[in-house]
């Protein structure tokens, strides 16, 4: 049995009716909205972040419409942020595919992202829970506050992991934390599981980003999606070449940091920083970080006392660290 049959088998049936709310959600008569949103659900990926709402909700009782609304709420917004993010990045891909903004323009992405919030916003309210409504609304600032955070930073001379976890924990870890908070509010759970199903989901997201940095300096670019050093040509420092700059203390390379992070940098200075990161350790210390967080989650489940749900849970955990995009 593979990863992803081992992390969906407690929810097959749930999994369902929420792809077929999602693609009711993404469907349209407006011909050129039909047309951007057709695009949009096409490159829908795994759903990873409503799964993890289906999961904490059968780990605390049921799955119910509630909770169905609530993941579909929670993923539109999610999608929202990224056609919105690819605007601001000038992205011209997504997931390996044409971004919105590739294909139709800027104005369209921004108003079809509004769309998507607005209907993310519109599922929230069908939960008719105010604890859920309240988390959806606070992750909203979150993701914001987390593009506005990297953006400043990019600007900013300091070389900082604290920086560095303050913003994937806004921009990546809210997401998962409040993914398995609003699955195990849906389902009824006390205000204790719920603060253990948050620092699961917190645990996911910060392994999750930290997965996604390595990938920047992967080889296999074709597969993942996006090239060598991408991160570094947008300005961003992620965790492997900060720990390579900051245990070396190497000026050379510090100095080329900061032309990174003032996007000064050639695509030739980029690959010269990608292969210290990798001769001085920087892979291997994001890997070790990413083991330590993996090896608190797995502590944490034990908790948990359905042996399909724990199953999944670990599993779902695991894949996360081992994903190849």
């Amino acid at each position: 049995m593979n990863q992803q049959t081992l992390i969906t088998a407690p929810i097959e049936e749930e999994l369902r009716q929420l792809v077929a709310l999602m693609r009711s959600s993404l469907s349209s008569d407006y011909a050129l909205l039909g047309q951007v949103l057709d695009h949009i659900s096409r490159q829908t990926g795994k759903m990873m972040r409503p799964i993890l709402v289906l999961l904490m909700a059968k780990c605390h009782g049921e799955v119910t419409e509630k909770t169905l609304h609530a993941a579909a709420s929670l993923e539109l917004l999610h999608t929202a942020s990224l056609v919105h993010d690819d605007v601001v990045d000038n992205s011209q891909k997504r997931r390996g595919q044409p971004s919105v903004n590739a294909i139709f323009d800027n104005r369209v992405s921004v108003l079809v992202g509004d769309y998507l919030l607005s209907t993310s916003l519109l599922h929230g309210s069908l939960t008719e829970d105010v604890g859920i409504i309240h988390l959806i609304s606070k992750l909203g600032q979150c993701l914001a506050e987390g593009e506005i955070l990297q953006l400043s930073n990019v600007s900013n001379e300091a070389i900082s992991e604290e920086t560095y976890f303050q913003i994937i924990r806004k921009k990546t870890a809210a997401l998962f934390e409040i993914c398995a908070q609003v699955g195990a509010l849906s389902a009824g759970a006390s205000p204790e599981e719920v603060e253990w199903a948050r620092s699961i989901g917190e645990i996911i997201g910060i392994t999750f980003q930290i997965k996604d940095d390595i990938f920047d300096y992967s080889d296999s670019a074709a597969a993942i999606g996006k090239p060598v050093g991408n991160d570094m040509r947008e300005g961003k420092l992620t965790l492997p070449v900060l720990h390579a700059l900051l245990t070396t203390e190497d000026e050379e390379m510090m100095t080329l940091a900061h032309k990174v992070k003032r996007q000064e940098a050639t695509d030739e200075e980029i690959a010269r920083l990608v292969d210290f990161t990798k001769a001085e350790g920087g892979i291997a210390y994001a890997e070790q970080c990413m083991k330590q967080q993996v090896e608190r989650a797995h502590e944490l489940l034990d908790k948990c006392t359905d042996k399909a749900l724990r199953l999944a849970l670990a599993t779902y955990i695991d894949y996360v660290v081992s994903r190849k995009k």
